[in-house]
C-alpha cells in the first residue's frame, strides 16, 4: 500500500470521528510515553492534589491576630497544607509552619508558572512610620547589597548556595493611609538560570507586623503586579491589634523603623526573613516532567478552582 493511500484512508477515519473524539485521538498520539519515575510523580501529585483543602471567604489566621477575607479569584491553603506544597511539592527543607498560603484561583502548586504568597506574623512591637518620607531607597538598596555579598560568603562556607541581590524589581512604597508596605527585590541564587522574584508585602499592626510574601521566578512580576492590590486588600489585623489602638502606656514599641523593615535587619534576627527568603519553587528541577500530561492532569482543578 503506498503512502499516499495510507494517509488518504487515516484521514477518512479522522473525517468519520466526532469532533471530541478526535481531539481525544490527536491528543493521545501526541502524549509522550512517561518514565515510570514520571508515572509515579503523577499519581503521587493527584493524591497530594486531592487531599489539600482549598478555602475562600473569611479566613480566621493561626492566633487569632489578623484575617482575611479572600475572594472567589483566590484560595487559601492552611498551615499543614502550605508545608506540603513548601516543602514537598517546591522542595524546600523543612521549616516551621507558616500561617497559611495564598494562590490564585485557575493556578496550582504543581505549574511551572505558578506563584503563592506565604503568610507569617512578627511580634517585635509598635512599628513607628514617622520617619518614611525620609528613607532614601537608592542608598538603602546599596547597603542591602553590600550586606548580601556577606551573608552570601557565609552560606558559601557552610555549604550552602550562594546570593545575590540584583536590585529592585519594584522600589518601595508606603500606604500611610492603610499602613501596608510592599516592595520587590530581584534575587540570583547558586547557579539557577532564572532569578528569584521576593516580592514583600508588610501589614503594620498595634504589636507587630503581617508578612506576606510572594514565592515566584521574575517571569511572574507582572501578574503579581497586577495581582497585588487584591492581595494587599485581604489582609487586616483583628480588633485589639490594629495600629491606630496603639497605647503607649502598655505596648512595646519595636526598635526599628521602616528603612529596617524592608533591609531584613529586624525580621532577620528572629529568623522569619531567613526562612522566606529561602522558599523556592524546586519542585521542577526534581524530576523531568512531562508538563503537558500534568496539565492534563490538573485541567478541572484549573477551571474550577476546586
Amino acid at each position: 500500500m503506498t503512502f499516499s493511500r495510507i494517509v488518504g484512508i487515516a484521514g477518512l477515519i479522522f473525517a468519520l470521528l466526532p469532533i471530541g473524539a478526535m481531539a481525544q485521538a490527536v491528543e493521545e498520539a501526541a502524549e509522550p510515553q512517561l518514565s515510570e519515575e514520571q508515572q509515579q510523580y503523577l499519581a503521587w501529585a493527584q493524591e497530594t492534589w486531592d487531599r489539600i483543602e482549598r478555602i475562600s471567604g473569611t479566613v480566621e489566621l493561626p492566633g487569632g491576630v489578623a484575617s482575611l477575607e479572600v475572594p472567589e479569584s483566590f484560595y487559601y491553603l492552611n498551615p499543614q497544607d502550605s508545608k506540603v506544597v513548601l516543602e514537598e511539592i517546591w522542595g524546600n527543607p523543612e521549616s516551621e509552619l507558616t500561617m497559611g498560603m495564598l494562590f490564585p484561583v485557575g493556578s496550582t502548586p504543581f505549574d511551572g508558572d505558578s506563584w503563592g504568597v506565604s503568610i507569617e506574623y512578627s511580634e517585635e512591637g509598635y512599628i513607628r512610620d514617622d520617619d518614611a518620607a525620609d528613607i532614601d531607597y537608592s542608598d538603602l538598596l546599596q547597603d542591602m547589597q553590600a550586606s548580601t555579598r556577606e551573608e552570601s560568603k557565609y552560606r558559601v562556607e557552610n555549604g550552602y548556595e550562594s546570593i545575590s541581590l540584583v536590585g529592585w524589581a519594584e522600589a518601595p512604597y508606603y500606604d500611610a493611609e492603610q499602613k501596608k508596605l510592599y516592595w520587590a527585590k530581584e534575587l540570583t541564587f547558586g547557579d539557577m538560570d532564572t532569578n528569584t522574584l521576593n516580592y514583600n508585602i508588610r501589614v503594620l499592626g498595634r504589636k507587630g507586623v503581617l508578612v506576606l510574601n510572594f514565592i515566584a521566578g521574575m517571569t511572574e512580576l507582572e501578574d503579581i503586579k497586577q495581582n497585588r492590590d487584591t492581595v494587599l486588600s485581604m489582609a487586616s489585623f483583628n480588633p485589639g491589634y490594629k495600629y491606630e489602638e496603639f497605647d503607649p502606656e502598655v505596648d512595646k514599641v519595636a526598635a526599628y523603623g521602616l528603612g529596617a523593615l524592608v533591609a531584613g535587619k529586624a525580621l532577620a534576627k528572629t529568623g522569619v526573613l531567613a526562612g522566606l527568603l529561602l522558599f523556592l519553587k524546586k519542585f521542577w528541577v526534581l524530576i523531568p516532567l512531562a508538563f503537558g500530561a500534568l496539565f492534563k492532569l490538573f485541567n478541572r482543578g484549573r477551571k474550577s478552582g476546586e
